[in-house]
């Protein structure tokens, strides 16, 4: 589990076949790793995934093709989103996240507003349902809060601090990002639903 509070820009430096998929060298940079074993969870990019191999300054994890084929940005090189599992004595600043990648969405405008960013995107139909105005969602694994939904499509508002420290400051129209729904939405739909 996660809270959604990105600890550091790490990059995917090598992808490589594997039975099953592909496995990844990720270059850690500052999240640290003391503390961190093989078998072990991080998200990356908000994909909860096992530590396989671990260095001092990288880390190696397994990639299935399953993943691979719900998920964007984890079958090249490039930066991505990290953070460690969360700990049950850790401060709960974002909201729960189960690095459980719900679906991918469609960057639809980026724009500046002032020295934040608005940002905009078209989830999948099925996910709609779950995303409501001032509920929290994951965008490559960093928590935020949606300001508007209008069917499909969502926004947030992305603030400098945001920007500084997570992959979101590249987007581009066109980009796909992972996306997790707040897991509340979904227990309270399972509550509610008439058999």
């Amino acid at each position: 589990m996660f809270t959604g509070i990105i600890a550091a820009i790490g990059e995917i430096s090598r992808v490589e076949p594997a039975k099953g998929g592909v496995r990844l060298a990720i270059d850690a940079r500052e999240l640290g790793l003391s503390g961190v074993a093989v078998g072990d969870s991080i998200a990356v990019n908000g994909a909860c995934l096992t530590v396989v191999k671990r260095g001092k300054k990288s880390f190696g994890v397994d990639v299935s093709r399953e993943t691979l084929r719900c998920t964007a940005g984890l079958d090249r090189p490039g930066e991505v989103n990290l953070e460690k599992a969360l700990k049950l004595s850790d401060r709960l600043d974002g909201h729960l996240v189960l690095g459980r990648i719900d679906g991918v969405g469609k960057v639809v405008r980026f724009e500046a507003v002032g020295k934040n960013r608005l940002l905009r995107v078209r989830a999948p139909a099925a996910l709609a349902r779950y995303i409501a105005r001032k509920g929290s969602i994951a965008v490559h694994g960093v928590s935020l809060t949606v300001n508007a939904a209008r069917g499909a499509e969502f926004e947030v508002n992305l603030i400098p601090h945001t920007l500084a420290v997570t992959t979101l400051r590249h987007l581009e129209v066109g980009d796909r990002v992972n996306l997790e729904v707040d897991p509340l939405a979904r227990y309270a739909e399972r509550l509610f639903r008439k058999k």
